[in-house]
């Protein structure tokens, strides 16, 4: 849609409020024996499987994609009830994308490449559009874009609108998720402006983080976007998807980020195409609760390796 200045204008965050909302969710919301399993299994199924580490190597990645395909032990899964199970997507730098691909073959599990001079996103126009680019034609079905953080910080809307715009078009039929950074963005109301540029803009996601910031996923931040889409949904009807990343390690974790999700935008966000956790050790301690229910004992975390 056209950007729309009066509309952004009008965005405010009160931080307090926001604060107190999101503080009272951990203690509030909890959800016990078999119930908790199956919210548990349910946000496996959420997981953007990560890895962007600079010694990734093509076995790594193979080995993360046979993660995807099997998060969790077949006994397990057996004991449970459950069918089997596979990630959302799994999530690396360009380089992997063809042997991600390949490894995920058949699985129907997509590929998502992070791109556009990720995680600064400082690297010259004309080629971060051409990394999108690339990366698409690589075979990624979903791109993670990073924005220029300094146009929010100036409060320039009509610049971060026009990239936005810009890595949309370069995403052809690809998703593009709308990384904002929002640890370095200074202010709630700063993440909920750039948020709705973004939509604005043709973002089929919204995603807190990089992963590499001081500071990822938190709470209010992430209630802070959640209202944005929210708001943007009752004045367009479109729907858009959410990605808290970074810090969300606990599968206690998890599960308070779905209830978030739940009270504010209603079960059809806790959908594959709406919501993800961008994640890796993530996976790890939820095969570890789902085998405590069905045994009783705790496994060391070095049991479920990621890769």
């Amino acid at each position: 849609m056209p950007l729309d200045l009066d509309w952004v204008a009008r965005v405010q965050a009160n931080t307090s409020a926001i604060e107190r909302r999101a503080s009272s969710l951990p203690g509030r919301r909890s959800v016990k024996k078999t119930h908790q399993a199956a919210w548990l299994a349910h946000a496996i199924t959420l997981i953007d499987l990560t890895t962007l580490a600079g010694d990734d190597t093509e076995a790594r990645v193979r080995r993360l994609c046979a993660k995807a395909r099997q998060p969790v032990r077949a006994d397990i899964l057996d004991a449970l009830g459950l069918p089997p199970l596979t990630t959302g997507a799994v999530c690396v730098y360009h380089d992997m994308i063809a042997t991600a691909v390949q490894a995920l073959e058949g699985s129907g599990i997509p590929v998502a490449a992070v791109s556009t001079g990720f995680p600064a996103g400082l690297s010259p126009f004309h080629l971060r559009v051409a990394e999108i680019e690339e990366s698409v034609k690589a075979g990624a079905a979903e791109i993670d874009i990073v924005i220029s953080r300094r146009h929010v910080l100036t409060g320039n809307w009509q610049a971060l609108y026009d990239e936005m715009k810009m890595f949309r078009a370069a995403c052809g039929e690809a998703h593009v998720k709308a990384i904002l950074a929002t640890g370095e963005l200074g202010t709630l109301r700063n993440v909920a402006r750039a948020s709705l540029v973004c939509m604005m803009a043709g973002a089929d996601f919204i995603k807190t983080s990089t992963g590499k910031e001081s500071v990822n996923a938190t709470l209010p931040v992430s209630l802070t976007m959640i209202r944005a889409i929210r708001a943007y949904e009752a004045e367009t009807g479109i729907k858009i998807g959410y990605k808290p990343a970074g810090g969300i390690s606990k599968a206690k974790d998890a599960l308070v980020y779905l209830s978030l999700l739940k009270e504010e935008l209603g079960n059809r966000w806790l959908q594959p195409d709406l919501f993800r956790f961008g994640a890796s050790s993530l996976l790890g301690d939820i095969e570890r609760q789902l085998e405590h229910h069905v045994t009783g004992d705790y496994s060391a975390s070095y049991r479920h390796a990621m890769a």
